[in-house]
């Protein structure tokens, strides 16, 4: 809102000075916001309908595949016990085998499989030179992936 001022000094009577009268002075603090505001808005509109059509991919038709239930091989586990260091015997599975026959017993188990992978377990009394001469007769075997099974604190 713009200021008044009024001259109301007068100096006496057949002064040289005239009386000014009222005289108007603005402010130039106060900033006028609705033409910003409505640039503002004009962009933001003409954002949101360009955003869209900036995120154009390429088109793909997709192949369809059929899906074939997985196919679900038993594991193979060797169970190296307590009592290597005196038979030399591990068990496959349920059967046991001495250690000399190991590998071609890998071999024959592995022709036919897809995944080249065994699982060792060894007993906690067993030193682990002994499980790497196992590992060794393993991978002479053909088996690729070897894993070795332990149990958490507390599982029996």
């Amino acid at each position: 809102m713009p200021k008044l001022h009024t001259s109301t000094s007068q100096s006496g009577v057949g002064s040289t000075q005239r009386a000014r009268g009222t005289r108007v002075a603005s402010s130039l603090s106060e900033i006028n916001v609705v033409p910003l505001v409505d640039v503002m808005l004009v962009l933001l509109i003409i954002f949101m309908v360009a955003a869209p059509m900036m995120q154009r991919g390429l088109d793909v038709n997709l192949p369809v595949a059929r899906q074939a239930p997985p196919i679900v091989r038993e594991r193979i586990f060797v169970t190296v016990p307590l009592s290597f260091s005196r038979d030399r015997t591990v068990q496959i599975d349920e059967e046991r085998i001495r250690v000399d026959a190991l590998a071609e017993r890998m071999r024959q188990a592995m022709l036919n499989r897809d995944d080249k992978e065994v699982f060792l377990r060894g007993d906690g009394g067993v030193t682990l030179q002994q499980l790497m001469d196992v590992m060794d007769r393993l991978k002479e075997g053909g088996v690729e992936k070897v894993g070795i099974v332990s149990r958490l604190p507390g599982e029996r």
